[in-house]
């Protein structure tokens, strides 16, 4: 009886039942994995992404929970079309009460490079403006309406260090991190809760190059504590977590899910 009253609260704690995820990048990789994990504690989901979120739709439905998908490209996200954004994300089961800033690119090269004008500006766009963007829309509506409500950003161990050949990346992930604690302290007497995850190294297609060489690949895994490279599914409980009453008190924060890359 006493193990079905512990399972109880723990249900109680980290459940979402009757709320709504917004989740961007969301089609595949960390942001599909993050979508998955908060449904399957009870979430229902508005999925955003430029590509094909068929696979999500039925995965997350699969669950019993809802999920409505829109094709966007979050690159130069205007004001107004954040507000849209939100808009249609407050139209489904419920209002949401959780924004996942997941989408982003990463554009690698050296800082002197012809190319790097253009990288910096669209690395710094969607790494950066648009999750500021989303997350004053968000806010604002849920304040507003005098909803409690939790914001997470995708953060990065480049949010702490500098990387080689990713000054644009590195910029807008120390960027955010600092957007996040700004946005926490601001926010926090209406109730809305600003977090980070920052994941180490992950087995996704922004790391193929990585991976696929031997020498550099077996360089990061020997830094790596863990010894293996990280997968999507593990962000789903540091995701739950923050979306949940189990942080209730937890604002500003900034969760390494990176094997203990940082703490080498």
């Amino acid at each position: 009886m006493e193990q079905q009253a512990i399972g109880q609260r723990l249900r109680q704690w980290f459940s979402l039942e009757g709320q709504t995820a917004l989740v961007t990048g969301a089609a595949r990789g960390l942001g599909h994995a993050i979508a998955v994990a908060l449904a399957k504690a009870g979430a229902s989901v508005a999925a955003v992404d430029i590509g094909d979120m068929t696979p999500l739709v039925k995965e997350v439905e699969d669950l019993g929970v809802t999920c409505r998908a829109r094709t966007a490209d979050l690159t130069g996200l205007s004001p107004d079309a954040a507000e849209g954004l939100i808009a249609w994300a407050n139209k489904g089961d419920s209002p949401a009460t959780i924004l996942v800033n997941n989408a982003g690119v990463i554009r690698r090269g050296p800082a002197l490079d012809e190319a790097a004008d253009q990288s910096w500006r669209d690395v710094l766009d969607l790494n950066l403006s648009t999750p500021y963007l989303l997350a004053r829309a968000f806010a604002g509506k849920a304040i507003t309406e005098g909803r409690a409500a939790s914001i997470i950003n995708m953060g990065s161990v480049n949010s702490f260090q500098g990387g080689l050949h990713v000054s644009s990346y590195a910029a807008a992930k120390h960027g955010l991190l600092g957007l996040t604690r700004a946005l926490a302290n601001e926010w926090a007497p209406d109730g809305i809760r600003v977090n980070a995850i920052a994941p180490g190294y992950m087995e996704t297609v922004l790391t193929t190059a990585h991976r696929e060489d031997a020498d550099r690949a077996a360089r990061m895994l020997s830094r790596i504590p863990l010894g293996r490279w990280g997968v999507p599914e593990d962000l789903a409980g540091a995701a739950v977590f923050l979306a949940s009453n189990a942080s209730a008190y937890v604002t500003g924060s900034v969760i390494g899910v990176d094997g203990g890359w940082l703490a080498r």
